[in-house]
């Protein structure tokens, strides 16, 4: 097992932009599979389940490379995000893996609903979506516990840097999660390219006396690379702890408000009654988390990030409940009949009219 994850490894740092690459092309045609086949959105999420789930597992084996060479340097600093994130993982063994589990529920949930609706009743189904609900907020919690802070969305880092920067895989051994071999002894050599390399470069407009910038241009470039408050903060500090119960109330809302719309939804489709019963609650939930939670400083930069982020997810509201039903569909049918005979248009109309009945029959294409 341990020589078959070895070549695995090799192999990945050997491909890496490739493989990242592949990725996003198999992701980008995951999005015109659905209508083109029968069970062609089970294909599709399928094929997007694996990829996210892959990905994230050749993320943790790049970050293990990149901790194994310490002459790695990336051309970009590291998101706020990423470093967060990731020095919580590397703090604590309870981070790692709830926020690791997370993720993957995250990313298979849609897939699950699909089985279950194919193979149970549809109160089995509902069961099913309660379930994973309670298993993300217990997740959620725990990690709110652990970390004292609000929680960011996702909750692992990101994948932010260069494929073609990572260290040479020929100076590792076959395994890329061991120590990196020693640098040669022998001098470097002038590349042949720059040998006869008699022409000088073109200077930077910057410093060329004769450019027609403007006399602010060299503070402008200079203030996009000037450090700020969150540049010179420890990892774990760019986000405040928690600090009283006004906090604490407004967080708690927010993790509980998925499971909250969850239950009440199910209990709506078992009396067949179409009401907004379910979709008011949790809209009134929103407004009171957003309401209560406290408003960070300019310099807390990641914090307000995440505030924005939670203020732009409400737009899928958009696609749910009455509001969907009763606004959203109708505008968009409208729009597929009204851009069927138009070339270009036309396809785009296709594409969203092949969504349309997913919206309707999953409820993990709109989840909170």
């Amino acid at each position: 097992m341990g020589l078959s994850r070895a070549q695995y490894e090799s192999f990945l740092i050997n491909n890496v932009e490739t493989i990242s690459s592949l990725e996003s092309t198999l992701r980008s045609i995951s999005w015109f599979l659905p209508g083109r086949f029968k069970d062609a959105e089970l294909a599709s999420e399928a094929l997007t389940t694996l990829l996210n789930v892959m990905s994230m597992y050749h993320d943790t084996l790049l970050e293990q490379v990149v901790k194994k060479n310490p002459s790695y340097k990336p051309l970009i600093p590291l998101s706020l995000h990423t470093r967060f994130t990731r020095a919580w993982i590397d703090k604590t063994d309870i981070y790692k893996w709830a926020s690791r589990t997370l993720e993957v529920i995250k990313y298979t949930e849609l897939m699950i609903e699909m089985g279950l609706r194919r193979r149970f009743s549809e109160k089995a189904r509902w069961r099913g979506i309660i379930l994973l609900e309670v298993v993300k907020a217990v997740l959620r919690i725990l990690l709110l516990r652990t970390t004292k802070r609000p929680l960011v969305t996702p909750t692992v880092p990101e994948r932010d840097f260069d494929p073609t920067t990572l260290p040479s895989p020929s100076s590792a051994d076959s395994s890329p999660t061991l120590a990196p071999s020693s640098i040669p002894h022998s001098p470097l050599g002038t590349p042949d390219h720059l040998k006869n390399n008699h022409v000088p470069l073109t200077p930077h407009p910057l410093l060329d006396p004769s450019s027609s910038r403007s006399e602010n241009a060299a503070e402008e470039y200079l203030a996009a690379k000037a450090l700020t408050t969150s540049s010179v903060k420890p990892s774990l500090s760019l986000i405040r702890t928690l600090s009283g119960p006004r906090d604490w109330i407004a967080e708690l809302i927010y993790t509980f408000r998925p499971l909250v719309y969850v239950t009440l939804l199910a209990r709506e489709k078992r009396s067949k009654q179409l009401n907004s019963k379910a979709l008011v609650v949790v809209l009134i939930m929103e407004l009171i988390a957003r309401n209560l939670r406290r408003s960070p400083p300019p310099s807390a930069t990641l914090e307000r990030e995440e505030y924005a982020k939670r203020d732009k997810d409400m737009l899928w509201y958009l696609l749910r409940g009455s509001i969907w039903e009763t606004w959203t569909r109708p505008k968009l049918e409208g729009f597929v009949s009204g851009t069927v005979h138009k070339p270009l248009i036309g396809l785009f109309g296709s594409l969203v009219g092949d969504w349309i009945p997913l919206i309707d029959q999953y409820y993990y294409y709109t989840a909170l």
